[in-house]
């Protein structure tokens, strides 16, 4: 894995996974709404692509030459009813097919793994989304894997647990989480798997 493009790269985790691969040494393309966003000292070493998620041809243009996709797309504090991410998600994986790029990791929800009706109903139309974005790179057929993170906390690196089909803990450091996101592609162990991630207490 030498480049890899990432879809939410300016957002509190996307930043991380972005530190995280320009210390590893990767290419990186950064597929990000406002490039005003992207932190000084990153600039020079990121090629930018200021696009749409939901227009497919940015996408594509996007995915196109990479080794691996990093998805950390989000709404920020809007958590009102939207298609946004599962649209954008869609387009991630038909420019991968036509690309030939297999490798792709996914920031979703803890709130996944409740029953629908234990989400707390302001969360319910945005867990709804997330949903179908698992949904969708389930039947993809290519090497993802699913990190379903519970709260997200501005905290220092620490040390962590990661387990499949439920969360072990309340917490994660957007560091290890932004880390994570980036490091699990390398990974098989983790190929076509939901994982948990939190904070080790």
């Amino acid at each position: 894995m030498k480049q890899v493009v990432i879809f939410g790269g300016t957002g509190n985790t996307g930043l991380c996974s972005l530190r995280a691969a320009v210390e590893k040494g990767l290419k990186i393309r950064a597929f990000v709404r406002d490039e005003a966003k992207i932190p000084e000292d990153l600039r020079s070493k990121v090629d930018v692509v200021v696009g749409d998620v939901t227009n497919a041809k940015q996408v594509a243009n996007a995915v196109a030459g990479t080794d691996a996709v990093v998805v950390v797309l989000g709404t920020r504090n809007d958590l009102s009813s939207t298609t946004l991410l599962s649209e954008g998600m869609k387009n991630i994986v038909d420019a991968m097919k036509a690309y030939n790029v297999e490798l792709v990791s996914v920031c979703l929800s803890a709130f996944l793994f409740f029953k629908a009706d234990a989400v707390p109903a302001i969360f319910k139309d945005l867990t709804a989304d997330h949903q179908r974005m698992l949904d969708v790179i389930k039947s993809s057929g290519l090497k993802w894997v699913a990190i379903l993170p519970p709260h997200i906390a501005d905290t220092p690196k620490s040390k962590y647990t990661v387990t499949f089909d439920s969360s072990p803990g309340r917490a994660i450091s957007k560091h290890d989480l932004g880390t994570f996101l980036v490091e699990c592609l390398e990974n098989p162990d983790y190929y076509q798997k939901v994982c948990g991630i939190a904070t080790t207490s």
